[in-house]
């Protein structure tokens, strides 16, 4: 059972292929920066991959093809944050948020969607619980996470025929190493960890979600 991750090289990326590969799952990582040197839990590891840009990514969906791979699921964790209000800031990030949060899924998807099992394939995009109330200095981020949700949903009943499922998990804050050095103050209780959501893919990848169709999943508080 094939999936792919994106944005694999991450905490939460990280965290998810050594999940897959412990239930034996075989994981196809990618990442846009390079390959970690150091033994990685994937069975194929493509990195300095720019997932926005949609050739890059289908020449590695030309490769799965013909190595024979047909995927079970597809896992889109690769974006981005940047905080900036509209007023100081530049239309410069709304492009840059647009790219690394709704069109890099959207290259992944366009890509694989024709290697993905009809009647197992499963699809986890990860927005953002943000996007249900954008702060100041979070309008571009939230703009790009809500975009990925809506697409997430009409794919969903696209694929219906299919018998592919898409669904989308909205963490609120993850707990991770940076954000805690970004945040100090906060109550990291209320954050999700890496695991939870990690849990949360790997129930929406297998057959226990097989009811779980086009959902938006709130984690944290």
């Amino acid at each position: 059972m094939f999936i792919v991750v994106t944005g694999a090289f991450g905490v939460l990326g990280r965290t998810v292929c050594a999940e897959l590969a412990a239930r034996g799952y075989k994981v196809v990582a990618i990442d846009y920066n390079p390959a970690p040197e150091t033994k990685f839990a994937a069975e194929l590891v493509f990195g300095a991959v720019d997932l926005s840009d949609a050739s890059v990514v289908e020449s590695i969906s030309c490769e799965l093809q013909e190595r024979g791979i047909a995927l079970n699921g597809l896992v889109n964790i690769a974006g981005g944050f940047v905080w900036e209000t509209f007023s100081e800031g530049s239309l410069v990030t709304w492009h840059e948020m647009w790219q690394r949060n709704l069109v890099t899924a959207l290259n992944s998807c366009k890509a694989f969607l024709r290697l993905l099992k009809d009647n197992e394939g499963s699809i986890v995009n990860i927005g953002a619980a943000a996007a249900d109330r954008a702060a100041a200095g979070m309008g571009a981020y939230t703009a790009s996470k809500s975009a990925l949700v809506k697409f997430g949903e009409s794919l969903d009943v696209e694929l219906g025929p299919r018998g592919l499922r898409v669904n989308s998990i909205l963490p609120t804050i993850i707990d991770t190493p940076l954000n805690r050095q970004d945040m100090p103050t906060s109550d990291f209780n209320e954050w999700v960890t890496p695991k939870e959501v990690t849990e949360m893919i790997v129930f929406l990848l297998s057959d226990k979600s097989s009811g779980v169709k086009g959902a938006a999943i709130r984690m944290g508080r």
